[in-house]
């Protein structure tokens, strides 16, 4: 039997289309400045800085603050919380593509 097409077993945390590209490029790097995921994902500071807080309240990266000289630097990776969230989303969206 055929499992029921249900959208809720998706991470609503996840889900978003700023997070949702977070996470993706995330899990593609190592660690990204706070730079490099505004360039790649077109955002602004304030909304970056925003979504970036939902899902360090999840767990699902972590955030390193340091300086190079006297420039602020944001460096994000995914932390293994997060990483276990990004392969259990696909996975949820893997089955919705098959039609579950």
């Amino acid at each position: 039997m055929k499992p029921q097409f249900n959208t809720n077993t998706l991470d609503p945390i996840i889900h978003g289309r700023l997070r949702l590209g977070m996470m993706a490029y995330l899990a593609s790097v190592s660690a990204a400045s706070f730079g490099e995921l505004k360039q790649k994902l077109e955002a602004s500071d304030g909304n970056l800085s925003t979504h970036l807080r939902k899902l360090e309240d999840a767990g699902y990266v972590r955030i390193k603050k340091s300086f190079v000289g006297r420039k602020p630097l944001t460096e994000v990776s995914l932390s293994q919380k997060g990483c276990t969230a990004w392969i259990d989303y696909l996975g949820h969206m893997q089955t919705l593509l098959n039609g579950g």
